[in-house]
């Protein structure tokens, strides 16, 4: 694949990407293309759910579909920031450190239950999102590119959970809850299992294709209206009485970007308002919170965050 490809040639490669992570994730096809759209926009994805719905399969499904190195690391209370990043061990021999790996040196790292940590664990993760590299004893080391965090976390209030700081959630281009699977998709688990079933996954894209595709979405043309309107939205969440604040110029990067991604796998090279609107929710939910007046009154971020899209005027293009 190259870096001019066609409109149709990007729907096709999307098309069999999908058609690989279904082998494993069946009947969540809009969480799979949303996690693809994260991962073209160069954004983390947080998984939001109970256990056992699928959030691990479907991350490794990804890693292999995409051919994507892959990490995962359980964590728990007892987890050090040190098995995140990596650290140095003194070598008697050569009278050397020796540097050994943390879990963040892959293209994909799942962070499975990160909400399980402590907040010292969970910070360890906050250079390696935003600045693709890990600082360890005063020597930064660039990790590899693409990078790409897939974080699940249970329910807020499960036995055992710590809430994320707000400056990790925001570094988060989108949260996704897979929820529980239609009877149909169940019971076409359940033959898979009883007969099993495995498809092996195979790899549709190199490291190097996920760079084009990422270049192409790069291209598609935003207007200046487009801009003013995701403006206007991220104002009005600034506004409102409902939010304690407001989302952050990066929610604002993120749903500029994600809203390219959309657009092109419509098969389209400009963004329209009806891209903005469809990542919304996903995009922004995780970035505000309720007050407690909002909250008394009935309100959750969901309601608040669609009548700020119907309030908001959609621009003409």
């Amino acid at each position: 694949m190259d870096y001019n490809a066609t409109n149709d040639n990007i729907l096709e490669i999307i098309g069999r990407i999908v058609a690989e992570i279904k082998k494993s994730v069946i009947g969540k096809d809009d969480v799979i293309y949303k996690i693809l759209m994260a991962i073209i926009a160069d954004g983390h994805i947080l998984l939001e759910d109970i256990p056992g719905v699928g959030k691990t399969t479907l991350a490794l499904a990804v890693s292999k579909a995409m051919s994507l190195s892959f990490n995962r690391i359980q964590f728990t209370p007892d987890v050090m920031p040190s098995d995140v990043t990596g650290f140095n061990v003194f070598n008697k021999q050569t009278s050397r450190f020796n540097f050994y790996r943390g879990a963040v040196f892959a293209n994909i790292l799942l962070a499975d239950e990160l909400n399980r940590t402590s907040g010292k664990t969970q910070s360890a993760l906050l250079e390696a999102m935003e600045e693709k590299s890990v600082t360890i004893d005063g020597e930064t080391r660039e990790l590899p590119n693409p990078f790409i965090v897939i974080a699940t976390q249970n329910p807020i209030g499960s036995v055992g959970t710590a809430l994320l700081p707000e400056s990790e959630l925001d570094r988060f281009m989108i949260r996704l809850s897979l929820g529980y699977p239609d009877k149909i998709s169940e019971m076409e688990i359940l033959r898979r299992k009883s007969a099993q079933q495995n498809e092996d996954i195979l790899p549709v894209i190199t490291v190097n294709d996920l760079l084009c595709l990422r270049e192409n979405a790069r291209k598609i043309v935003t207007d200046e209206k487009i801009y003013a309107y995701i403006a206007d939205l991220a104002q009005a969440t600034r506004e409102t009485e409902h939010f304690t604040a407001g989302i952050s110029p990066r929610g604002s990067l993120a749903l500029a970007s994600l809203s390219r991604v959309a657009a092109m796998l419509k098969g389209r090279k400009f963004v329209l308002p009806e891209d903005v609107c469809s990542i919304w929710q996903e995009a922004e939910c995780h970035r505000v919170t309720l007050t407690n007046n909002a909250k008394m009154s009935g309100h959750n971020v969901k309601s608040v965050l669609e009548s700020i899209l119907k309030k908001v005027p959609s621009p003409k293009l």
